[in-house]
């Protein structure tokens, strides 16, 4: 007579963990190098395409970037959709507050029109949207809007969609820690500023963040670029306006200048090999 077998439900879940678990470390073993260098294209190729829509991303993709920045938030049903503002007023032909709107309600509004006339029809997209069409060498700057539950959401799509090894949440303490809580080897960078650099730049070392995001006009210490990178940090910077300013921070040592305008860093890129 044959032995029956029973599952209990911490039997089930005990399986379902090892599985992600398993997932996880395959994912990191087969996580192709990433990129040293580069310029971000920030929320993707924004000066011609509609911002954090997935057209925007795939002309930044085709132009070469090394990262995209992207802004994420929650809407009232708890998804997980791409807006830099708190409404949807500037950048779609509807209004209303993204985390008071459901997402079906926000796919209702065109994303694009107000680019231009050839994107109409373009939609807000949602965070899984985006990861679905990135390859996978290329760094994902996910900016946070929000604190512990969007940093929770965030991570667990990031390692249950097997892009731990390139997308990291940029976000400030309350996220960042929420991620860290249910995805402990989540990549983070540090944005929560302090009132100087030097402050900034001790506080994303003490806490072990992988990428730090300073802010400026152009200029930047090399001195706390080399502390960073001895700590293991790669160093981001916002904004740079022209490809005169990016050639002098990329001497200085930063690994991703956030760029609006790709294309017209492409020559400077080509020029140094990123």
């Amino acid at each position: 007579m044959k032995e029956k077998l029973f599952f209990s439900r911490r039997h089930f879940l005990a399986l379902g963990s090892a599985v992600v678990a398993a997932t996880r470390r395959a994912s990191a073993a087969e996580a192709p190098v990433m990129p040293a260098r580069g310029f971000c294209a920030h929320r993707g190729a924004m000066s011609t395409h509609p911002e954090n829509t997935l057209p925007a991303f795939a002309e930044a993709l085709r132009l070469g970037a090394r990262m995209i920045e992207f802004d994420v938030q929650l809407s009232r049903d708890g998804a997980l959709v791409l807006m830099h503002d708190d409404t949807i007023d500037r950048t779609t032909d509807r209004q209303g507050r993204v985390a008071d709107l459901t997402l079906s309600e926000l796919r209702e509004a065109d994303a694009g029109v107000r680019k231009e006339a050839r994107f109409a029809g373009t939609r807000i997209p949602t965070f899984e949207d985006a990861l679905a069409m990135m390859p996978r060498e290329v760094w994902l700057n996910c900016h946070l809007k929000g604190g512990s539950e969007l940093g929770a959401a965030v991570a667990k799509v990031i390692a249950n969609s097997g892009r731990l090894h390139q997308a990291f949440v940029a976000a400030e303490n309350e996220a960042a820690q929420a991620a860290r809580g249910v995805v402990p080897e989540i990549l983070v960078c540090n944005m929560e500023r302090q009132s100087s650099a030097s402050d900034y730049v001790s506080q994303t070392i003490a806490m072990r963040a992988d990428f730090i995001q300073l802010l400026g006009k152009g200029e930047v210490g090399p001195e706390l670029v080399e502390e960073l990178h001895a700590a293991g940090i790669r160093v981001n910077y916002y904004s740079c306006a022209s490809p005169e300013i990016a050639r002098k921070l990329l001497a200085a040592g930063v690994n991703f200048p956030l760029v609006d305008d790709l294309a017209a860093f492409c020559p400077l890129a080509r020029e140094l090999g990123i």
